[in-house]
Order: structure tokens, then sequence, then C-alpha cells
């Protein structure tokens, strides 16, 4: 769904009729999240509230937008990938052993925390106005669709995009991202990575005998 969205926003961001769109793509993506907490470790009761108010923050925002609303509304965002996140990471690395999930997993985590650090992203700039620049229009605010990308080519470790990072405050959670997408890759994937290759090395000792033949019994 999230891969989806990358897609799909583009087309939602030049219209009214776009952007309650966007925020009703928004409220499945919340929904999922919590589906997706309620099968992991995580604690639904934890997920399900900030949710809930972050779908309810996000839809007050779209009628009547304010700085107060647009930080709430982003920190609970934040908060809900974030936790989701944590889950994740806490059911990918209590397997010993690597199943079509736990891969189908490695990739929602790595979205997750990205659409996670774009929600703070976006409310480092309200409460900081031009934290981040970019060649077109640069004083303005930047979009979602900005920020999300800055957000992945942060986490990917593949450079910086065209949306740069100019204030202390902004350039601080940039180098956070920096650092959990190294982590991430160091840490997770490669342990994946490991187990996958360990489970082919035994698989061929875990391989039952064949029953020994029993020669007096043939004759």
């Amino acid at each position: 769904m999230q891969l989806l969205g990358i897609v799909v926003y583009p087309f939602m961001e030049s219209s009214a009729l776009g952007r309650g769109a966007f925020e009703a793509f928004g409220l499945v993506v919340l929904a999922l999240v919590v589906r997706l907490v309620s099968a992991s470790p995580g604690a639904t009761w934890i997920a399900l509230p900030l949710a809930v108010g972050a779908a309810g923050l996000s839809i007050t925002d779209s009628l009547a937008s304010s700085r107060v609303l647009d930080v709430s509304s982003g920190l609970l965002h934040a908060a809900v990938y974030f936790f989701a996140f944590g889950s994740l990471l806490s059911y990918m690395l209590g397997d010993r052993k690597v199943t079509l999930d736990d891969l189908f997993a490695v990739g929602a985590t790595f979205t997750l925390v990205g659409w996670a650090f774009a929600y703070v992203y976006g409310v480092v700039q309200v409460v900081w106005p031009g934290a981040f620049i970019a060649a077109v229009d640069p004083a303005a605010p930047r979009t979602w669709m900005e920020l999300l990308f800055l957000s992945l080519t942060t986490l990917t470790n593949t450079g910086l995009s065209d949306v740069v990072p100019v204030r202390p405050h902004a350039r601080a959670v940039v180098m956070l991202e920096q650092v959990v997408g190294l982590m991430y890759v160091a840490l997770v994937i490669s342990r994946m990575v490991g187990l996958t290759l360990q489970r082919r090395h035994l698989a061929p000792m875990e391989d039952p005998a064949p029953p020994a033949r029993d020669d007096a019994t043939d004759q």
C-alpha cells in the first residue's frame, strides 16, 4: 500500500479533491498499520489510540489547517509508524528461521521508518520555517512528496536529493535517519541473509538418513 502511495500521491497534490483522496488513502494505510501491529509482538492498545488520534487530527487539519494541528498530526503519525517499525523489528529479530513473511516484513519495516521520518520532516519545517530548501521554489514549504523523497533517499544512503536541509534541526534529523538506514542494512538485512545461508548450509545435515538395509530379510 505504501509503494502504491508513491505512485498515486503525485496525482493528488494539485487539487482539493485529490488532497481529500490523499487523506482517505492515509486512513487506509493507518488501518493497515494497526492490523500489522496486532499480528506482531507490538501492543495493539498502544497503536490503536495513536492511529485514531492521528486520523482525527489529519481530517481536522484538512478542514481547518493551523500550525498546532500540523505539528500534532505530524507527531502522532510519526509515532504510529515508529511504533509499527519497532513491532516489526521485534518480530523479525525473534525468529531463528527466515520465512516468506519475514521477507515481506523486511520491506514493510523499511517503508514504515521512511514514512515516519517524512512526517518528522513535516513537523520540523512547520516549527522552523525554511528548514528545507529545493531547487524549485526554494522559499516555499516542501510538499509531502518532496519530504518523502528526501526521507527515502536519506534512508537508502543514496545521497541527499534536491531537497536540502539548511537549518540545524533539519540536519540533525537527517543525520539520525542516515544512521538508522545504515544500521538497518548492517544489522537486520545482514542477519536475514546470514540465517538464510545458515539454513541452506544445515539443510543437508538435517535430512534423515535412509533406513539401514536388512540383508537377512531380503534374503
